[in-house]
C-alpha cells in the first residue's frame, strides 16, 4: 500500500507542478486581452494572430490545468449527499466515479482525438484564419494532454480512494491532509 500511495504522491506533484506552471497563462490572458481591447479602441487597429493568441491561451490555460483542479478538489461536484458521508462513503463514491466516468472517459478522448490531431499535424494544418497563428496542430493536441493529464490525476486519486477503503489513509483528498504524503496540502 506504502508504494501505492508514494505513486499517488509522484503523480500529486506532478500535476500539481504542471498546475502552478500553467496558472501563468491566466495572467498572459489577461495581458493580451488588455492589448487586443487598448489596440482596437485606442488605436483603431487588431491584429488577428493577437486576437487568435486569445483564444489558445485560454484553451491552453484550462485544458491543462483539468488535472490540478481535480487534485485539488475544485471540479464541479453536487455536494448534497456527498458532504454528509463519512471518508470511506466518499472514498467509495469518488472511486467509483474515476473508474466508471473519468477514466473511461479520458480513454474515449485520447481514441477520438488521436487522429484528428496525427491528420493535422501530417497535413501541416495552418492558421485558422489569414494572418494567424500557424499552431492550429499544437492547438488541437491540448485534447490528448488534457485527456492525460485528468487520467494521471484521477488514477492519484483512485490509488489514495483504494487507502481509505483498505484503512491506510483517513482521506483521498490529498489538500486535506491524512493520506501520508508530507507536504501535499500546499
Amino acid at each position: 500500500m506504502h508504494t501505492l500511495l508514494a505513486l499517488a504522491g509522484a503523480l500529486d506533484r506532478m500535476g500539481r507542478a504542471v498546475g502552478k506552471t500553467v496558472r501563468w497563462l491566466a495572467v498572459l490572458l489577461v495581458l493580451i486581452q488588455l492589448a487586443v481591447v487598448v489596440l482596437r479602441y485606442a488605436f483603431g487597429t487588431s491584429y488577428i494572430w493577437l486576437q487568435e493568441s486569445v483564444l489558445y491561451t485560454n484553451a491552453a490555460l484550462f485544458m491543462l490545468a483539468i488535472g490540478y483542479t481535480f487534485l485539488v478538489d475544485q471540479h464541479v461536484r453536487v455536494d448534497l449527499l456527498y458532504a454528509g458521508w463519512s471518508a470511506r462513503g466518499r472514498a467509495l463514491a469518488d472511486l467509483l466515479g474515476v473508474l466508471l466516468a473519468v477514466l473511461p472517459f479520458c480513454g474515449l478522448l485520447i481514441w477520438a482525438s488521436w487522429g484528428y490531431v496525427a491528420v493535422s499535424f501530417r497535413m501541416g494544418e495552418g492558421p485558422m484564419q489569414v494572418g494567424g497563428l500557424p499552431l492550429l496542430p499544437w492547438l488541437k493536441s491540448l485534447i490528448p494532454a488534457m485527456a492525460v493529464l485528468l487520467a494521471l490525476q484521477a488514477l492519484a486519486i483512485a490509488l489514495r480512494c483504494v487507502a481509505v477503503l483498505a484503512g491506510r489513509a483517513e482521506t483521498h483528498l490529498p489538500h486535506r491532509g491524512g493520506h501520508g504524503q508530507p507536504g501535499a496540502g500546499q
